[in-house]
């Protein structure tokens, strides 16, 4: 199944002005035309190019998964699950001090700082949060960058932008850390014929981060604004179900809100997105749902294999069994949200034959529909 690449004024037209962006940071860093400014992309000239790697880059322009499966595992897509998986654990940071100021057990930070200590990477793209409380990316080299990164956000962030402005410099083994579409973006990179001009070689390691939605940045800051004062916000979290709550941890205290007043603020494009675990990365990260201070680890591929197995020898993580019913819970989420998206494409184009930007056979979509 081919996939079309288009150019620039494509972009605009399916993407941007459709309100399908998702803010990857995919499309940024590489040519003067397209910046990301304040939670979303921006068209600064008109461009004539007819193919670009703006287009063939983003997530929600035409995808093929099954060859970003086959370049990324080796093998074709399935559209079940939580995606292509050879183990999940449970692990922790065995630092209390990084476990204390990152989200969960700290994992994705302990394997950042190992993975750069051992030559796994030599460098790491991550979303940091600045003052006014806007993500931007970053190219960390060492652990105290690392460490400056902990925690989520939840407002989307052009993350990618930094990987792709980062890796025309010395750099030679960059590790990534995304949500799924930054990480399909990834995927997308390593398929497209015009991938050559993006140093996607100098990809090395990727750990993807579990995700639901993400907040678009002018509403959210404006709601926020008049709650709370934003210097004050520390981080962000939403504890799992039952709690139903979005908390904003500031320096002094803690503030709830209902999440019913914190959804109005998800970017649309998030309810056609699939994939709630990052299927194409290396190693998949989020909350072990109950079980405080612990994250669920995803090992997708023989590199993040290697790199869970000797940061477990070392004494970097702490590894336990994730019971089998936190399992099957995250499983039957996933599959949820896959249903939802599909319905949702399918609503919106009233053609299950046209799945926007996905190109996946009719009869997979019916029989994931029907379950």
């Amino acid at each position: 199944m081919d996939v079309e690449i288009k150019g620039p004024s494509d972009l605009e037209n399916e993407v941007l002005k459709e309100n399908l962006c998702t803010l990857c940071g995919a499309c940024v860093g590489m040519c003067p035309y397209l910046v990301a400014y304040k939670g979303r992309v921006v068209m600064q000239d008109s461009c004539t190019l007819s193919q670009g790697r703006c287009y063939a880059f983003c997530p929600r322009t035409s995808v093929d998964l099954d060859k970003v499966s086959e370049a990324v595992f080796g093998f074709p897509y399935k559209l079940d699950g939580v995606g292509t998986m050879k183990e999940v654990i449970m692990a922790r940071s065995s630092d209390p001090n990084i476990r204390s100021g990152a989200q969960y057990g700290g994992v994705v930070t302990a394997l950042l700082s190992f993975a750069l200590k051992e030559g796994f990477i030599d460098s790491a793209v991550l979303t940091r949060t600045q003052k006014d409380l806007m993500p931007d990316g970053l190219l960390a080299q060492d652990s105290e960058e690392i460490i400056r990164c902990s925690g989520s956000n939840y407002v989307t962030s052009p993350t990618l932008e930094a990987f792709n402005r980062e890796a025309k410099t010395h750099v030679e083994k960059v590790g990534v850390v995304g949500i799924p579409c930054q990480v399909l973006a990834l995927g997308k990179m390593r398929v497209s014929p015009l991938e050559e001009r993006n140093n996607i070689e100098k990809l090395a390691l990727v750990i993807g981060l579990f995700c639901t939605w993400g907040l678009s940045y002018g509403e959210f800051l404006k709601f926020l604004q008049k709650e709370i004062s934003i210097a004050d916000v520390v981080k962000f979290d939403i504890p799992p179900p039952p709690a139903d709550i979005f908390e904003v941890y500031t320096s002094s205290d803690r503030i709830s809100f209902p999440l019913d007043r914190i959804r109005s603020f998800i970017r649309p494009t998030c309810s056609y997105c699939i994939d709630m675990t990052a299927e194409f990365s290396d190693i998949s990260v989020g909350s072990a749902e109950g079980i405080e201070g612990w994250n669920t680890v995803i090992i997708r591929s023989r590199k993040g294999a290697d790199l869970i197995k000797e940061a477990r020898e070392t004494g970097v993580l702490e590894i336990d069994r994730l019971p089998k019913e936190k399992f099957n819970h995250l499983e039957e989420a996933s599959l949820m949200k896959k249903k939802r998206a599909l319905q949702a494409i399918v609503e919106n184009t009233n053609d299950k034959n046209n799945l926007l930007y996905l190109k996946m056979e009719k009869e997979k979509v019916e029989d994931l529909l029907s379950q």
